[in-house]
């Protein structure tokens, strides 16, 4: 039964006990004269290749026996373990999931790593996994730089072009990373990952910012095995789509055969070491076991394809080529792996009885870390070198006393620039342009081009930049030009960004700055596509923190507070900015200026509201954000000159809540309102009502939204969005109720 793997050790000492012995020569030596490979590198290729397969077989009988949990195996992929060899332990590696041996042979080259124990403990969940501590079975390890990734297809490659991007500029900028300056990025996946747009999309960025001449030092291997779980791969496909792509250096290797594949890691390592542009290696190899673990192969596969591949098994070919060179005997290479078995076996008898996670906060402990005093001294701290003042939007940098929203974060961020090297700005027209509306305009003529630039017009390969540069020690502040165009790349969010200090328990980070363009009531422009109101995506992300300014003087503290929470705790942080307020001036009437503010170096603490009120309002609480709060002041005046008192909540922050000021404010007045200019389902009214219940609120509560729709172009937008004469109306029917 090949498929359950119970007959590839017995098929593995077979075949190799059928061999003749040849005579010994020297471990040391080259095999080929004048080559790079000797008998001990396939030796130690073999120990790698042989334990991963044992811990596939372990991780197998652990499952059947209900010890452990749904891993995908690696079995026929053992010959990345030669990918490993040709890399230093200093290059990072962001791994397909069926790159075990590569792993087990980077953590070899270690000292005090046990790739052994560190696998099978994530196999059963256990707490001591040292790298996600019991909450996911993930290749990582932070003493052998391999950063731990999710299961998502390919949705590692933009974050490790994103990193070969920022290896060579983070040294430049004088900012200290824990990766050499020399080092290579290593990047795995699977041939049918290497359909993906995200894969695509992530080599065609290493291409073109290769070819502007920026060093861009990544190795992407594809483990071809010729089938997506049960779709196959037309054995050509991958040389026909990379074999012949300008800019990209291409290498083919067979993954069964230890001299080809090492010979071939080796010439491609050292290509992409020494010329620091992107190399692409298709390492051939064969898929046995089947998919995962409850995966039935031959319901899909023809027994001859199964046996062919099986012909093609790495670790009986590794094997055979030691023997055929006369580095071992047949019975000293069945000795060896017999030792691996009996040592993989022992420490999964031992691994399933560790400790696993036990209660909610345990589990949640690395997705929000938060240290509000660091935080706060670190928003708090120095001041930019009068050297490097900014230009904020052609008025001189001293005159800070009244701005309109777009200025403040303008302003705030060429501070920000100017203070601390480790900042970088960048996205879609950021640079010369300096953005659709001119919110980073003068930033780059300032502080250059390696720290101020412009992207793709891609939002996978911006975001994928912040997450390689953050592993690189960098703080980088990415813009995403519009809201709507979010949404095409959310995983990198979702799936990236927020995971990895949950999967690698704390001990990889990303933080960063996500500025965000945003929302509606834009006037004679866009439509759907620039004025999106939906952020549902993003508020049921675990861990990230989402701002939303609306005032110029809010918008510079809380985005001097998310730049420091990165810092100081990893954040992941989202800051929408409302683009119908950028450039808005007056509140009440024209020309009053009551919009405008001075956006001070002052510290907004995460998660608290700010109220406003007339007569601190004592008949009815306003809850709002971003558009909502000028809307919700103008209609608290109108209320106020019919003798009732309104307070309007800004909450600032939609993750986390401010669930302490939103009840204090709500229970002050005993009337809630609460004010959401995105829809009906899914917006934001939803929790903040819920929040109110769960928290035993009992007084009266209603909201007033806009509708369940995309937002038209033109006038008919007005017919689906939220206005004043609604929130008014709204707020008569509350205080009407007894």
């Amino acid at each position: 039964m090949t498929e359950h793997g119970v007959d590839l050790d017995d098929r593995f000492r077979t075949e190799i006990a059928a061999l003749t012995s040849s005579p010994s020569r020297p471990a040391e030596e080259p095999i080929d004269p004048g080559g790079l490979v000797t008998g001990a590198g396939c030796l130690e290729l073999f120990e790698s290749q042989a334990t991963s397969r044992q811990l596939d077989l372990a991780a197998r009988r652990l499952g059947s026996a209900r010890r452990g949990y749904y891993s995908i195996g690696s079995s026929g992929h053992e010959g990345n373990a030669a990918v490993a060899a040709a890399l230093r332990a200093t290059d990072p590696a962001l791994l397909h999931y069926r790159s075990g041996a590569f792993f087990v042979h980077r953590a070899r080259q270690v000292p005090g790593l046990d790739p052994i124990r560190d696998v099978l403990l994530g196999v059963v969940a256990a707490v001591a996994d040292p790298i996600s501590g019991g909450r996911h079975k993930v290749f990582g390890s932070k003493p052998a730089g391999v950063i731990p990734q999710t299961s998502t297809i390919a949705s590692q490659l933009p974050r490790a072009v994103g990193l070969g991007f920022a290896i060579g500029r983070a040294a430049r900028l004088g900012v200290t990373s824990e990766w050499p300056t020399d080092a290579v990025v290593l990047c795995s996946f699977g041939d049918a990952s290497a359909n993906h747009s995200t894969a695509t999309g992530a080599i065609n960025t290493a291409i073109h910012t290769a070819h502007q001449g920026i060093p861009m030092p990544v190795l992407f291997v594809c483990e071809d095995n010729g089938i997506g779980i049960s779709v196959p791969t037309p054995p050509d496909w991958i040389e026909h789509a990379y074999g012949l792509r300008p800019g990209l250096e291409y290498f083919c290797a067979d993954g069964w055969d230890a001299l080809d594949a090492l010979t071939t890691a080796k010439a491609a390592a050292e290509w992409v070491r020494e010329n620091r542009k992107p190399a692409f290696l298709r390492l051939r190899t064969v898929r046995l076991m089947g998919h995962a673990g409850s995966d039935v192969e031959s319901a899909y596969r023809r027994p001859a394809d199964i046996a062919a591949d099986l012909q093609r098994d790495p670790v009986t070919e590794t094997a055979r080529l030691l023997v055929t060179i006369g580095v071992a005997t047949p019975d000293e290479v069945i000795e060896r792996y017999e030792d691996i078995r009996t040592r993989v076996t022992a420490t999964a008898e031992s691994v399933w009885r560790e400790a696993k996670l036990t209660s909610a906060a345990a589990v949640m402990a690395p997705l929000a870390p938060s240290h509000p005093e660091q935080v706060r001294a670190d928003v708090l701290r120095g001041t930019p070198d009068a050297s490097a003042r900014h230009d904020a939007t052609n008025q001189a940098a001293a005159v800070v006393d009244s701005m309109t929203l777009a200025q403040a974060v303008n302003h705030t961020l060429g501070t920000l620039l100017a203070r601390d090297r480790d900042v970088l700005v960048f996205g879609e027209d950021v640079g010369r342009k300096g953005g659709v509306y001119g919110v980073t305009k003068g930033l780059q003529k300032t502080f250059g081009a390696r720290r101020v630039f412009d992207t793709l017009l891609d939002e996978q390969s911006v975001l994928g930049t912040a997450l390689g540069t953050a592993l690189a020690g960098l703080v980088p502040i990415p813009e995403i030009q519009y809201l709507a165009y979010l949404h095409n790349a959310a995983d990198q969010l979702r799936g990236e960004a927020a995971t990895l200090q949950f999967f690698s328990h704390g001990q990889y980070r990303n933080p960063m700055v996500i500025r965000i363009a945003g929302y509606a009531y834009q006037k004679g422009f866009g439509g759907h596509f620039h004025n999106d109101n939906s952020i549902a995506a993003l508020r049921d992300i675990p861990g990230i923190i989402l701002a939303s300014p609306s005032r110029a003087d809010d918008a510079a503290a809380m985005l001097r507070t998310c730049v420091s929470a990165a810092r100081v705790d990893g954040r992941v942080c989202v800051f929408l900015e409302p683009i119908a307020l950028y450039h808005t001036h007056d509140l009440h009437r024209p020309g009053d200026d009551a919009w405008l503010a001075a956006p001070t170096a002052d510290h907004v603490e995460i998660g608290r509201a700010r109220v406003y009120g007339y007569g601190y309002g004592t008949d009815l609480t306003i809850v709002s954000f971003a558009n909502g709060v000028p809307m919700s002041l103008r209609v608290a005046q109108r209320l106020s000159e019919r003798g009732i008192s309104t307070r309007v909540l800004d909450l600032r922050w939609l993750a986390p809540l401010p669930l302490e000021d939103l009840l204090h404010h709500a229970r002050a007045t005993g009337r809630v309102l609460v004010v959401d200019e995105t829809r009906r389902s899914g917006g934001v009214s939803e929790s903040v009502c819920a929040a109110l219940i769960d928290d035993g609120f009992d007084g009266r509560l209603a909201r007033v939204t806009s509708e369940d729709s995309f937002i038209p172009l033109g006038p008919a937008a007005e017919t689906v969005l939220l206005d004043e004469d609604r929130i008014e109306a709204a707020a008569g029917k509350l205080l009407a109720e007894p």
